[in-house]
């Protein structure tokens, strides 16, 4: 009798067409969030190239309804009968718009506009008419930068017996001798490169226009030499003075350099440091060839306070190794969340988290006014009473909303930055001297990056690090109000004669003692 082998049963077809039924439908499922990402991605460089720069919400976008639902916190704690006591933020009135006045230091020149002696009569009675008072009207007038050659005549004097022992009165002090560069020409260039957004290449021309050969590589070594060697103990004594600060602020921006190390389109960084009250502020710009985070620990070597960054991971590394506090930018937050709006994906969800950090910054602003000064500790409890309850709420909102979205899009993406940042985000609640954004630095970054589209890039390292020098120079100056130009001026007239720490202290932008506009 024959043995019949037994084998397992055949799957059935309708089990096979289940399976690739469910394979088909996880496929189609993944393609789908695929294409969704790569049309979010499409419509993101879309609105890069055409659409609003501004990060700025459009007013037909507010909706008045959604900002009463965020404030129904303040109308809780006001019904709570153990609500804090009221803490008043300082008044806060924007300048009213229209026409500033013309300095009043501005010469000015009298242009009368009289009426006739024939006019001065009274067409009734034949009366002399007598001046009741007058009308005044102010324009400005432009006129055209002059220059004009300083001769130096110095004569000689001899004995007319003996014919000898030939006196003669010595030539001031320049930065340059023998070369035609004065203070305020140095100064000039200076700032039309590094204020302006001119670069040598196009001040050439216009010196040709005015009849001056002067080239484009004459300026540069004048440049190189007074950024790179004569303004150094400046800068040092500068460095010096920020490091003793309570709070910095530190980003960085990319930079070409064409003959260094590297390949000459490789990225080179130029590093940036803010800090200083209202009236003695720093800003300082470093140059180096890597973005490591041997960089961030070398620029602040010996600090011990609070540092202000975005969320590069440099920074993280330096404040854990040098023991400092370390605080984020909400700023950085934000900007990711109006990308995932401006991108159209889940703009709903951007757009929420947009007015809770705009509800921040409103609650900050009159905190910064320089006109109503308020003290480190009364932002602390402003804060502590406004918002703490906002950052509660969103941080709930972001921790709710967080296994909803895909981790690649752009409102995953911002998720995912805020929550991985929370911690450095509220550090502003508990210290007063800390600021909400990390805006400080990048307003101070901003003049570079525009001036970087005329100049393009930078020939040498030499050249990266004079630059990096006269661009801390000009800043720290517009960030205490004085007027580049008229500084540069004053400084190299003076760069000469300085000797020791207290002559460069007496140079700073603070305490320079700039001759009034003649």
């Amino acid at each position: 009798m024959s043995t019949v082998a037994q084998t397992s049963p055949a799957p059935t077809n309708t089990e096979a067409l289940v399976a690739r039924l469910a394979a088909l439908e996880a496929r189609d499922s993944a393609r789908d969030e695929w294409v969704r990402l790569l049309e979010e991605e499409n419509r993101w460089l879309k609105a890069q190239l055409f659409g609003r720069s501004s990060e700025k919400m459009p007013v037909e976008e507010r909706n008045p309804d959604q900002a009463w639902l965020f404030n129904e916190i303040e109308a809780l704690t006001a019904l709570t009968p153990d609500a804090p006591e009221t803490i008043t933020i300082p008044a806060y009135d924007r300048a009213k718009r229209g026409r500033k006045k013309l300095a009043a230091d501005l010469p000015r020149v009298e242009v009368l506009h009289d009426l006739s002696e024939a006019d001065k009569v009274c067409p009734v009675d034949g009366t002399t008419l007598e001046r009741i008072g007058e009308e005044t009207a102010e324009q400005l007038e432009f006129i055209p930068a002059k220059v004009r050659v300083l001769k130096h005549i110095r004569p000689k004097y001899a004995c007319p017996c003996c014919h000898s022992g030939v006196k003669i009165a010595p030539l001031p002090a320049t930065l340059f001798p023998k070369s035609i560069l004065t203070p305020s020409l140095a100064a000039h260039i200076a700032t039309a490169k590094f204020v302006d957004g001119t670069p040598l290449y196009r001040q050439e021309p216009q010196f040709e226009r005015m009849g001056i050969p002067l080239g484009r590589g004459t300026m540069a070594l004048w440049m190189i030499r007074i950024g790179g060697i004569f303004v150094v103990p400046l800068i040092n004594l500068l460095n010096e003075l920020l490091l003793a600060e309570s709070v910095i602020h530190c980003d960085e921006t990319r930079l070409q350099v064409l003959k260094s190390d590297k390949a000459p389109t490789a990225d080179h960084w130029m590093w940036v440091r803010a800090a200083g009250p209202p009236g003695r502020r720093i800003v300082l710009f470093d140059y180096d060839p890597s973005r490591g985070g041997t960089v961030p620990l070398r620029l602040l070597d010996g600090y011990r306070g609070t540092l202000v960054t975005d969320g590069y991971g440099a920074y993280d590394g330096a404040a854990e190794a040098l023991g400092l506090t370390h605080a984020g930018c909400m700023a950085h937050a934000r900007r990711y969340f109006d990308e995932a709006k401006k991108a159209g994906s889940d703009a709903g969800h951007a757009k929420v988290a947009l007015e809770f950090i705009g509800r921040l910054s409103l609650i900050e602003r009159p905190l910064w006014d320089r006109d109503h000064p308020v003290t480190p500790a009364e932002r602390v409890a402003i804060r502590q009473q406004k918002s703490t309850p906002i950052m509660q709420d969103f941080h709930a909102w972001l921790e709710a909303l967080a296994p909803k979205v895909l981790p690649e899009s752009r409102i995953g993406k911002s998720v995912y930055y805020t929550l991985g940042q929370w911690r450095k985000l509220s550090v502003f609640l508990s210290r007063g001297d800390v600021p909400l954004t990390n805006n400080r630095v990048e307003n101070a970054i901003r003049p570079f990056a525009v001036g970087r589209k005329g100049w393009l890039f930078s020939d040498t390292v030499k050249g990266a690090v004079s630059s990096a020098n006269l661009y801390s120079l000009v800043e720290t100056c517009k960030a205490n109000g004085v007027e580049p130009h008229a500084y540069l001026t004053f400084l190299f007239e003076r760069l000469p004669h300085l000797k020791n720490v207290e002559d460069h202290e007496a140079v700073l932008p603070w305490n320079a003692v700039i001759p009034a506009r003649c």
